[in-house]
């Protein structure tokens, strides 16, 4: 009897013992990650904007870990080739995707993706965001909201507007305007916001929203007129344009954002760790002037504010989507 009460508390020890190896195991591969290179991947072309701030966020994260952030661009499909290669790596925070608010809009209007644009991905932490501004060619009557609304009233279905891409934000903001205002205006295809913005200017079109970067010598020229831009308060760089809301159409959200994702079913902790190390490296005085260079603004969330965003903008665009009918032929 006293052999088998020995023999049972020597199996207790060495289980408390198993348990606390593995404890300090788990532990020590927390602090351990990461422990090798980072894969960034880009779904945009080489040289284009969200590749530009992947580029800065990658050397930083090296630098305060110590690992290389190898920048992957896979683009093709509008975003759908490189998101399906994320979708398909490894969960382990080893492999990543930058991503803007495209990746929502192909939820909506990419039929037969080959992933979930929820339930297949992991969201770690916003990275930038972009208000739209508002601008019409001078020839457009009007020098405010209500004006330009008048004007589109009067004239309804001869309006045209420009977009830097079927399906985009740019063509999503029209739309919305259009159907929070009750106008009809004509939708003007583009392939990017280069040719949108020159036909603009030369009167092809008549209006355009877009990042004010891409828009303020034409407007501090005044080869365009802006009328009001997105966003709770104005930009340091157009303060003498109003909010919508200020021109009295409140509720008016179309924010053009960046974020970081990573496989559905990455460990929180990993997660976590990466959202905050993003975090700091956003609101930095040289990350934030790099980021006003590509006409955007520090934009931090952790992974479920950034989730909570996601399904808030799926349920908006959805709205947007169906009462315009639009469709997106890839």
């Amino acid at each position: 009897m006293k052999s088998s009460v020995v023999a049972s508390r020597m199996w207790v020890r060495i289980l408390a013992t198993t348990v606390l190896v593995a404890s300090a195991g788990a532990s020590l591969a927390q602090q351990a990650y990461p422990n090798r290179s980072i894969r960034l991947i880009t779904p945009y072309a080489a040289g284009s904007s969200p590749d530009t701030i992947a580029r800065m966020i990658g050397p930083k994260l090296t630098e305060a870990w110590g690992q290389t952030v190898i920048v992957d661009p896979r683009p093709g499909g509008n975003t759908v080739i490189g998101t399906d290669a994320l979708a398909k790596s490894k969960p382990d925070g080893y492999t990543l995707l930058l991503i803007s608010t495209t990746h929502v809009l192909n939820g909506l209007l990419v039929n037969n993706l080959p992933y979930d644009t929820v339930k297949d991905f992991a969201p770690v932490a916003t990275i930038a965001s972009s208000e739209l501004v508002q601008v019409v060619h001078p020839s457009v009557p009007g020098n405010n909201l209500k004006e330009f609304i008048a004007y589109a009233k009067s004239k309804p279905g001869l309006v045209t507007y420009a977009t830097a891409s079927a399906g985009g934000p740019t063509h999503m903001a029209p739309e919305l305007l259009s159907q929070m205002a009750g106008i009809k205006m004509v939708h003007v295809p583009y392939k990017g916001s280069g040719p949108a913005v020159i036909d603009l200017v030369g009167g092809q079109v008549n209006m355009y929203f877009s990042a004010p970067i891409s828009v303020l010598s034409f407007i501090n020229s005044g080869k365009l007129k802006a009328i009001a831009i997105s966003g709770e308060t104005r930009s340091p760089v157009l303060p003498q344009v109003p909010t919508f809301t200020e021109a009295g159409l409140p509720g008016f959200d179309m924010r053009f954002w960046y974020g970081i994702l990573a496989p559905a079913g990455t460990p929180k902790d990993v997660l976590d760790k990466l959202s905050a190390e993003i975090g700091k490296i956003v609101v930095a005085p040289d990350m934030k002037e790099k980021l006003s260079g590509q006409g955007a603004d520090p934009f931090v969330n952790t992974p479920e504010r950034f989730s909570a965003l996601i399904r808030a903008d799926l349920a908006k665009y959805e709205k947007v989507i169906k009462s315009a009918g639009i469709k997106l032929d890839l």
